[in-house]
């Protein structure tokens, strides 16, 4: 199918104008109905790589669909047919013009959306793993994104301020984070960051050798090791898993929450338990930053949420940006009361838990939520720990595992030292500095030249309400102008018309 063939468009139009209708709760719209959920994810896969992940990032969103939707969203897989042996070699060409290698083998071992990876080896005792990227991937990529901006932006009057926020991000974060997917060299910076950052994690990362690598080949060793998921084989060979499964809530943990660095994508492919029980995480392709003020506020979200502290709550919602600024306080304090006891429920395990949490969404659907780009990938995340737990332990429930992770690392996680001896000398070395900025504020306030500077949040806020207030005041200017020339033209009856609806457009504005 060609990049920009009929039957694509169509095809990409059908999926978005579903995902429209199924996220706005409509049955029709023009006629067209909703995909069912089995033809929606087999649209999905004849589309391809763009359109799989896009679908994996959706199927974190509760809030949007119906459950049998993520159902068949959450069958999707990155599992694709591998390169014709033809391209195959056109990339291998590419990648080596001189071959470094003793031995290749061109069936690869895992085949994705991006790449395909084949075992080989350096000399007679070296094993490789040598991830080689499908050819014009880029190319077709980028296609995709042109594709789904035209026809955000053609079903975007259909919806709200918050919802068109919220989508917008997904196909933001989706846009930013397949691009650079598309490209091994970003990978394997990737992984070299990633390694050194968590060194002492006790989890066990690919090395890569940047001499052999490029752009459309990255050579890393070769890990062995059974699927996370595969429970048969690893509890045959005696494997402890729960200590494990522990280890990796806290590494996540400290990934996402503590340093703000990780790893966007431990499907169970991904993540291999190795013959000595160690973890073994894959892939780096998919790395997400979360920045400072985001994480802070996600630690005080989840602090106040502990402390059933309804004013912080709402307030690190705000600063989050999961909430407006001018969410109506009242509707706020019950609906987080609601959420309080359902997630302090300890009857209840994970699917009930988030089965309650979203009837409550959908019962508030009117307050102005929506979903920052950083979260996103969070809730993906904790959505595919979630199930891995739930292969091995009944009613797993991550989130009861991480909030005293959290708790106990919030200082930590805070910038904070661990002694007290430690803190007392950062802030004595601070000192000079604070001198000097405080020094700095009382000058410029002085001068009249103090500025304040506003949250994206807070000005997005502030100008949704200008437009609010002065939009009566264009319209009835355009009315008063319409009537000025009604009266210049001899229309004294169309004039006097506009100018009576000039002054109601102001009287109810």
């Amino acid at each position: 199918m060609r990049l920009y063939s009929p039957l694509r468009l169509w095809s990409v139009f059908r999926l978005l104008l579903s995902f429209y209708l199924l996220i706005k709760k409509r049955e029709s719209f023009g006629g067209f109905s909703p995909l069912t959920p089995d033809k929606l994810a087999s649209t999905i896969t004849e589309l391809g790589a763009s359109f799989i992940k896009l679908a994996q990032v959706l199927a974190t969103r509760n809030d949007f669909f119906d459950e049998p939707y993520l159902n068949a969203l959450k069958t999707l897989h990155d599992d694709l047919p591998p390169m014709s042996h033809a391209a195959y070699e056109r990339v291998v060409a590419k990648a080596f013009p001189t071959s470094p290698f003793l031995r290749f083998e061109s069936i690869p071992i895992a085949s994705a959306s991006i790449g395909q990876v084949h075992a080989a080896w350096i000399d007679d005792t070296t094993k490789v793993a040598v991830k080689l990227r499908r050819e014009g991937i880029e190319r077709w990529v980028r296609a995709d994104i042109r594709i789904l901006s035209l026809f955000n932006g053609l079903f975007r009057p259909l919806f709200t301020q918050t919802t068109r926020h919220s989508i917008e991000s997904v196909i933001a974060e989706f846009s930013s984070m397949i691009v650079q997917e598309c490209s091994l060299n970003h990978e394997r910076s990737n992984l070299e960051k990633f390694s050194q950052m968590y060194k002492d994690s006790g989890i066990l990362f690919p090395s890569c050798y940047p001499s052999l690598s490029c752009d459309d080949a990255l050579v890393m060793s070769f890990e062995e090791g059974w699927r996370f998921d595969d429970r048969e084989a690893i509890l045959s060979h005696n494997i402890d898993i729960h200590p494990l499964i522990d280890q990796l809530v806290r590494f996540y943990t400290d990934q996402m929450l503590v340093k703000g660095y990780f790893h966007a994508d431990p499907h169970p492919g991904n993540l291999f338990i190795n013959p000595e029980g160690k973890l073994v995480l894959l892939d780096f392709g998919m790395v997400k930053r979360v920045p400072n003020d985001t994480r802070i506020a996600i630690i005080e979200l989840i602090k106040a949420a502990n402390e059933r502290d309804f004013e912080g709550y709402v307030s690190a919602a705000k600063r989050l940006g999961t909430v407006a600024y001018d969410a109506p306080a009242a509707e706020l304090a019950e609906f987080t009361e609601r959420m309080f006891d359902i997630f302090g429920n300890d009857a209840l395990d994970s699917g009930s838990m988030q089965k309650l949490a979203f009837e409550v969404l959908e019962q508030t659907r009117n307050l102005p939520f929506k979903l920052p780009q950083e979260a996103i990938y969070i809730l993906r995340v904790s959505a595919i720990i979630e199930g891995l737990g739930t292969t091995y332990i009944e009613n797993f429930n991550g989130i009861k595992d991480i909030l005293p992770i959290l708790q106990n690392n919030i200082p930590r996680a805070l910038g904070m030292k661990d002694s007290i001896i430690e803190i007392l000398i950062d802030e004595i070395k601070r000192i000079p500095t604070d001198v000097a900025a405080f020094r700095h504020v009382i000058e410029r306030a002085s001068k009249g030249e103090l500025n304040v500077q506003l949250s994206s949040l807070q000005y997005e806020m502030m100008k949704k309400e200008l437009r609010e207030a002065t939009a009566p005041l264009y319209s009835a200017l355009i009315l008063a102008l319409g009537a000025l020339g009604g009266w210049m033209g001899g229309l004294e009856e169309l004039a006097y018309a506009l100018l009576g609806g000039a002054i109601i457009r102001l009287w109810f504005r």
